[in-house]
């Protein structure tokens, strides 16, 4: 089985490689190929290049992440890389997307009538972009048979580790987590960025202020 990353400019390096650290450890996972509309190198949001190839169609069984970052604002007008959503999720196996990258997800109408969630401190806008999804705003992630969304950044690494339990077993998943040092959220609805408790409400208060940019976010 295949990963394949969908990227575009200003696409959040953690959304794309935290999973691709965790996948990438897989033995079921053959192949990992970076892939864009046209090809070529693409820049993350920290002017991080990646050289991707233009992929028409993919032969063998792969799964599918979509990352999500500041250039989300972008593609969510471009039928270009909708469609291309459109044409893999179809034959994939399984979708993964990580923050804002539900956005993409939500607008190409894969997840219309599926539960889904996403970046919590941009959950109204990514909402907007799919009124037939039912989001849900407390969840690290989610999952929706084949297809599972992460909240923000970070919270690509718990799924992916939740999407390896799920399908290739807790040990597995687990050994992955003491490989790469990583304390992993095993509780998919536990969110402390959600809001509506006391811890959640402590953290975004001492964590963030006014002037801090947002990964994922719109500029």
């Amino acid at each position: 089985m295949d990963l394949l990353v969908l990227l575009f400019n200003e696409f959040e390096t953690l959304d794309a490689f935290g999973p691709v650290e965790v996948l990438g450890k897989l033995e079921n996972i053959q192949t990992i190929r970076f892939i864009s509309i046209k090809g070529g190198t693409v820049t993350s949001s920290q002017q991080v290049p990646v050289v991707t190839t233009e992929v028409t169609s993919v032969k063998s069984e792969y799964i599918l992440l979509v990352p999500g970052g500041a250039g989300v604002r972008y593609e969510l007008n471009n039928p270009d890389l909708l469609n291309a959503i459109k044409r893999f999720s179809k034959d994939a196996k399984f979708i993964l997307s990580v923050c804002t990258g539900s956005a993409l997800l939500a607008k190409a109408g894969i997840l219309d009538e599926k539960e889904a969630t996403t970046n919590k401190r941009l959950y109204d806008w990514v909402t907007q972009q799919g009124t037939r999804v039912k989001w849900i705003k407390k969840a690290r992630w989610v999952k929706a048979d084949d297809i599972y969304t992460s909240s923000g950044v970070s919270a690509g690494i718990d799924m992916s580790l939740g999407f390896i339990a799920d399908n290739f077993g807790i040990e597995k998943a687990e050994g992955i987590a003491r490989t790469i040092e990583y304390v992993w959220n095993q509780s998919s609805g536990e969110d402390v960025f959600a809001g509506g408790s006391d811890s959640s409400k402590s953290i975004l208060a001492t964590g963030f202020s006014k002037s801090d940019s947002i990964p994922c976010a719109l500029k």
